[in-house]
């Protein structure tokens, strides 16, 4: 990844699908610094990674540009773990275990899913596990295609669907209680009609 006159400080600078500020950028050595938070340890695999270990690099994307993925926020939602992998042609398909049984109600089919920070549409999900395959030309350019079985993958799940949920939790209480109300009048009908 090279810099130019826009980056400096307080950018953000995504990392295997995790968004980071950059707390030092050398423009010599073409290197930057980040801080990793508690809570970035605990939900990605970062604390694992050596030295030289391979990731994914990505400039945080412009306000008003094309989007041609889905929405990538760079906030990790936890790990998976390689389950399998195989070549279907050209094609290269993983299965993803994921530990996090809560992850999996945001993972559907032909879903999004973003993994080490790459936008990928999701193939088949299963009790604890989802797979999802890398066409040829993505395969050039990530280091998915490094994974093998037992290797961890950072996993951020669809925001969509997370925000679907969060506004069907505050409107289930009242459409169950209008069900109740309605209930409660037809019963009400009912027994005026009786009373005729």
């Amino acid at each position: 990844m090279s810099y130019d006159d826009d980056d400096d400080i307080r950018c953000s600078i995504c990392v295997s699908g995790v968004c980071l500020t950059a707390t030092e950028l050398d423009f010599d050595k073409n290197q930057f610094k980040v801080g990793l938070a508690p809570e970035t340890l605990r939900k990605t695999y970062f604390s694992e990674l050596k030295a030289g270990d391979g990731v994914n690099l990505e400039r945080a994307s412009e306000i008003g540009g094309r989007n041609s993925g889905h929405f990538v926020q760079g906030h990790v939602d936890g790990i998976g773990i390689v389950k399998n992998r195989w070549v279907d042609e050209d094609s290269l398909c993983y299965q993803i275990q994921v530990p996090n049984a809560d992850m999996l109600r945001y993972i559907v089919p032909k879903g999004f899913i973003a993994i080490d920070g790459t936008s990928l549409t999701v193939v088949d999900v299963q009790e604890d596990w989802f797979s999802f395959m890398l066409v040829e030309y993505t395969q050039k350019k990530i280091i998915i295609p490094a994974k093998q079985p037992g290797d961890k993958v950072n996993l951020e799940v669809d925001v969509l669907g997370k925000y679907s949920e969060t506004a069907l939790s505050t409107l289930l209480p009242r459409l169950e209680a209008l069900e109740a109300k309605v209930e409660s009048l037809e019963k009400e009908l009912v027994s005026l009609k009786k009373e005729e």
